[in-house]
């Protein structure tokens, strides 16, 4: 199977997953305790106007009948309005979605950029002082809650060392947004590089067992070479499974670290508007959300059956 029919299949898998997905989203937001009408006017207000104000909103239909103008709308690409902002959710969405891809994609940069080379330094001399060492280390970053990790690095590089790093917000520009997000995107590293870490090691010292690695060693090639140019490759195809799916838990992981460091992002929007019983906004996000998880997942399968043809052939 070629590349092209292959992508086309796994797009056609994921539509009843995205459709799963609008079905969990719509009715599960109407379980969250509260009235929408009631949070906007105000615990004192009179019975006619939250009913008037459902009657505008549609939530004096049934939830069948909510559901299927909800699709009607997804299909044109409408997410509704927002019950607190007054503007169209998309709106809100696609002006706050740039920060949550910022986040994802610099942790993710980040993420590769620790657990690459300490995973190769790591496998290049089995049980020595180095290999426990990286090891054992990164794992404390896997004992500590995001947001604990978040303050930590806020508090040591934002408030104290000269305030290395802005305390919050977005930035301004390439360099702004670079210097502005890498204490967001080291939490998010630190959270995710262990496990990178722990895997990459595995399938390094598994590859480097193996005939062709034998033949190359006897040739006379550098060790060093044969790490990187032999070894590391084919070892890469299962960690970027592991990758892959937690990028996808990170995708979700966001509304905390967007509240730490107070990014104008999705997750906040997310956060704020559940708050509010903003129903549009939160089933927008929510299927915002899911959607990235599969274009994730879709990414994921696409870059392995690059690396290992024999997947897309199975």
């Amino acid at each position: 199977m070629d590349m092209p029919a292959y992508v086309a299949r796994r797009l056609l898998q994921m539509v009843p997953v995205v459709l799963g997905v609008t079905i969990l989203v719509f009715f599960m937001i109407h379980l969250v305790p509260g009235d929408p009408a009631r949070t906007m006017l105000g615990v004192h207000a009179s019975p006619e106007r939250v009913a008037l104000l459902h009657k505008q909103w549609g939530l004096d239909k049934s939830l069948l009948v909510q559901y299927k103008l909800f699709m009607e709308r997804l299909i044109h690409g409408d997410l509704g309005d927002s019950l607190f902002y007054h503007v169209p959710a998309r709106e809100l969405i696609i002006d706050r979605l740039p920060v949550t891809l910022w986040l994802i994609g610099y942790g993710t940069a980040l993420s590769i950029l620790i657990a690459m080379p300490l995973a190769a330094l790591a496998a290049s001399k089995r049980d020595a002082a180095r290999d426990h060492v990286v090891r054992v280390v990164p794992l404390i970053g896997l004992g500590f809650p995001s947001f604990w990790v978040g303050i930590m690095l806020l508090l040591a590089f934002g408030l104290n060392m000269g305030r290395l790093f802005p305390v919050g917000g977005y930035g301004t520009g390439f360099a702004g947004h670079i210097r502005s997000m890498f204490l967001p995107a080291l939490t998010v590293a630190i959270a995710i590089s262990p496990i990178l870490i722990r895997s990459l090691r595995a399938s390094l010292l598994n590859v480097l067992e193996s005939d062709y690695v034998t033949t190359a060693r006897s040739k006379g090639l550098p060790e060093r070479r044969v790490l990187i140019r032999h070894a590391l490759r084919n070892a890469v195809i299962s960690t970027v499974t592991i990758l892959g799916v937690n990028i996808g838990y990170l995708v979700g992981g966001t509304l905390v670290i967007e509240q730490v460091f107070a990014l104008p992002g999705v997750g906040q929007l997310m956060i704020n508007s559940i708050f509010q019983r903003d129903f549009p906004v939160v089933q927008g996000v929510t299927l915002v959300f899911a959607i990235l998880v599969v274009l994730v997942y879709l990414i994921t399968d696409v870059v392995h059956s690059l690396l290992d043809p024999r997947v897309r052939f199975e």
